[in-house]
């Protein structure tokens, strides 16, 4: 197998990955507000699933999946991270394939903050956004009514099938 040149690794450049490294500056700030609170073993990914856990009461891995609209896979990991944290407790669920999600002492104490902080940031990116020259809701729907016209998977479908590509 040889190596293909460098300058032919597509991943090298990406019109996304701006996007991506924003986000996930944007966690990373929210991680550091928790380290400067002393709130520890929370991760931004948490804070939703602690908030609806509260409001919504005990509910297996499958639901609070659904609640957050993540995949299944995505929240029985966070679950885990959550439990190991000390954050969560699971129990068995109606069935021997389903495991109930529970806020524990130690998580239901979190949620105060977290339920501030969570209005504190939308109140802070309603803001940032008013700096710019038009806000990233407008640019979502726009992306959401021009998918809507044709969806990603065919424009993708669409180059692949390009001579070249």
């Amino acid at each position: 197998m040889t190596n293909a040149a460098a300058g032919d690794d597509p991943t090298l450049e990406s019109a996304l990955r701006p996007l991506k490294e924003l986000l996930d500056g944007l966690d990373g700030e929210i991680s550091r507000l928790y380290e400067r609170e002393g709130v520890t073993g929370v991760r931004p990914r948490f804070t939703i699933a602690l908030i609806r856990l509260r409001h919504r009461g005990p509910m297996t891995v499958k639901a609070l999946a659904a609640e957050i609209d993540v995949t299944h896979s995505a929240m029985s990991q966070t679950v885990t991270a959550m439990r190991g944290e000390g954050l969560v407790a699971t129990t068995p669920g109606p069935d021997a394939r389903t495991r109930q999600v529970e806020l524990t002492a130690e998580g239901l104490a979190l949620v105060p903050f977290l339920e501030a902080e969570w209005r504190a940031t939308e109140q802070a990116f309603a803001e940032l956004q008013a700096e710019l020259p038009s806000s990233l809701q407008t640019w979502i729907d726009a992306m959401t009514v021009a998918l809507a016209r044709r969806r990603f998977l065919d424009r993708i479908t669409e180059k692949l099938d390009q001579p070249g590509t």
